[in-house]
């Protein structure tokens, strides 16, 4: 049986948040506020259902999403080979010895989902289940992104791809180093190029600086658009941190809106060409 959202957002731990107080009819069409979580920021029902936001850019979204050639992962950052298609890529991901997280992992795990999906989540790197099985976000914080993407109509697989900023587990689970995200950032330019996904979502700093290639504080870029190459990205909080910090569930379901928000504008505006 297919759990509903309200089940879902509870098991997020930002539920009850669509029981109404009083019957519809006494309701007078009047905007409805429900919390978001016990002691914490009151979320608008009605921010998941908003068909505009104020900020995508024209430029933003009439760029191209994709681009004739990408950086390779063993060139310099300025020179460009032919966009490969995935298995050549997969092939140079198992293959890849760039940097010394290669010496302690079981396999490299490029990402998984939907090839055509508009939609990109890029997370920090494996863990040591993710290392084991091959596949991104499998674990506790994989349970939460995917209670997190039902909860606004989204499935793994199915619309959506997976990948992560890093390629193979960094020892103990560290935060992979700047060095380490240098390395796959290529891999992961060439993921962006055959998906041309419409939106990215970034979650947790590492993720935000491969794509953003700039020093990242999560609360100060939360709720605003970015770019990368004329694609919109929306910086959020990593699953595995909201499982570590509770409290910061609520502004989690914010940027879930802010997302379903976006993608909908960009679909109208791709719509209107």
């Amino acid at each position: 049986m297919k759990p509903s959202r309200e089940r879902l957002l509870r098991e997020m731990g930002l539920g009850p948040v669509w029981t109404l107080r009083t019957p519809r009819e006494a309701v007078n069409n009047q905007p409805e506020i429900h919390p978001a979580a016990p002691d914490l920021p009151l979320v608008e029902a009605t921010d998941l259902d908003a068909p505009k936001i104020k900020a995508v850019p024209a430029a933003v979204v009439q760029a191209p999403v994709a681009q004739a050639t990408v950086p390779s992962a063993t060139a310099s950052p300025d020179s460009a080979i032919a966009l490969p298609d995935w298995s050549s890529l997969e092939a140079r991901v198992a293959a890849c010895r760039q940097c010394r997280l290669c010496e302690t992992r079981k396999q490299a795990v490029l990402g998984v989902g939907d090839r055509q999906a508009d939609w990109l989540f890029v997370g920090e790197g494996p863990g040591a289940e993710e290392d084991a099985r091959g596949e991104p976000f499998v674990g506790q914080a994989g349970q939460l992104l995917d209670n997190m993407l039902a909860s606004i109509g989204l499935r793994r697989g199915h619309d959506v791809y997976i990948a992560n900023a890093v390629k193979c587990r960094p020892p103990e689970n560290r935060t992979p180093d700047a060095a380490e995200i240098a390395a796959c950032r290529p891999y992961l330019a060439e993921q962006i190029a055959l998906l041309q996904p419409k939106l990215i979502v970034v979650m947790g700093r590492p993720a935000a600086q491969a794509i953003l290639q700039a020093e990242v504080k999560i609360s100060d870029m939360r709720g605003k658009l970015h770019d990368y190459n004329g694609i919109p990205v929306i910086v959020t909080y990593h699953p595995a941190y909201l499982l570590r910090n509770l409290m910061e569930k609520a502004k989690a379901w914010e940027d879930l809106c802010f997302m379903r928000r976006t993608m909908r504008a960009l679909k109208a505006a791709w719509r209107d060409e």
